[in-house]
């Protein structure tokens, strides 16, 4: 991409920044350009928090049914998938799809309760908890 082509249309998902754009300059040599994003982005991003906020409203429903536990909607609410809460936990995948059981979460031991909600950025109250 050239540099008087990256896009400066805004992005009201990048609220006010900006973001770094790789692009070829009128010398032929690659470099940084700021740019406000583009339409296309905002709606891609826009679809996929959408998504996840499905998600957690379907786990929230699913926890006042008793079939899954706080965590799964925690995930969800932090725009998290089962990979990216393994790799910020260092747990398995198979692990934490276990513990979205409510029988197993409500086991858990402590230092592990704290693992999940500092990667979740909560309280270990918080975490047992939906609001």
């Amino acid at each position: 991409m050239l540099e008087s082509e990256v896009p400066q249309e805004g992005n009201s998902t990048l609220k006010g920044h900006r973001k770094a754009i790789y692009a070829r300059g009128a010398d032929g040599r690659i470099g940084i350009v700021p740019s406000a994003g583009w339409e296309v982005e905002e709606i891609v991003t826009m679809q996929a928090v959408d998504d996840l906020n499905r998600l957690a409203e379907d786990a929230r429903q699913r926890i006042a049914a008793g079939l899954t536990s706080p965590l799964e909607y925690h995930m969800h609410r932090c725009r998290m998938d089962v990979l990216l809460l393994s790799q910020a936990t260092g747990l398995w995948q198979w692990r934490i799809r276990r513990h979205f059981r409510p029988d197993r979460f409500a086991r858990l031991a402590p230092a592990l309760l704290v693992r999940y909600a500092e990667a979740l950025g909560l309280s270990v109250e918080a975490l047992k908890r939906v609001d």
